[in-house]
């Protein structure tokens, strides 16, 4: 069986296949939706992605949340926890998710957490380790079991006994809980922009993925 991570399948250079929906034509709980992605805690200060267009139009993952709002404001929203109230540092967090974008050569995912992850102290040679599937030469004993732990759940969708133990010694159960979520639900996020060909914003660049543990 070919394996579908394998590679960079070029989804920002493929139609999207779910038009972005223009702000003035949402239903109610569309808008509601997108009220709640341009208004809540992401808004918070100077964007460092763009979440909307031009236009106004939702872009990454949250434009297909306006879809189906049954399920995309929930989504939202456990984004916005995971994001804004874990007991995870600003570099820890991003640490996990530019692992889970690396692994589904997510490249929206990327473009928008390598600016969160700079913005949260990562150096450009923790971003270039990250990118390369390498894991960075980390200092913190935290950050280094965070890093470990994103890429064995996401590689095995597992955690062997020997860094369970080690991660529950180091980070604790509740931040254990709080860790495969977040794993799980950037790779939800993942497979949503890669099934429904969502690109870059215009004029951003392909990440350069490299080759695994280059």
């Amino acid at each position: 069986m070919i394996d579908p991570l394998s590679g960079d399948h070029g989804n920002e250079h493929r139609p999207q296949r779910l038009p972005l929906l223009p702000p003035g034509m949402l239903r109610d709980e569309q808008r509601a939706v997108y009220d709640a992605v341009t208004g809540g805690p992401r808004a918070g200060g100077p964007a460092p992605f763009d979440v909307t267009d031009g236009e106004g139009r939702l872009l990454g993952p949250f434009n297909a949340m306006l879809y189906s709002p049954a399920v995309g404001m929930p989504l939202q929203e456990l984004g916005a926890a995971l994001r804004f109230r874990t007991g995870f540092t600003r570099r820890e967090r991003e640490i996990a998710v530019l692992v889970v974008a690396r692994h589904w050569r997510s490249a929206f995912e990327w473009y928008a957490h390598e600016r969160l992850g700079r913005r949260a102290g990562l150096t450009d040679a923790e971003i270039a380790a990250l990118r390369e599937g390498r894991v960075p030469m980390l200092a913190d004993v935290r950050e280094r079991l965070v890093c470990e732990a994103a890429a064995q759940l996401t590689a095995d969708r597992d955690l062997g006994d020997a860094l369970y133990n080690e991660a529950v010694a180091t980070l604790g159960r509740a931040a254990l809980v709080e860790l495969v979520s977040l794993v799980g639900y950037y790779a939800a996020l993942a497979l949503q922009m890669r099934v429904f060909r969502t690109g870059l914003p215009e004029g951003e660049p392909a990440p350069a993925w490299g080759e695994e543990g280059s």
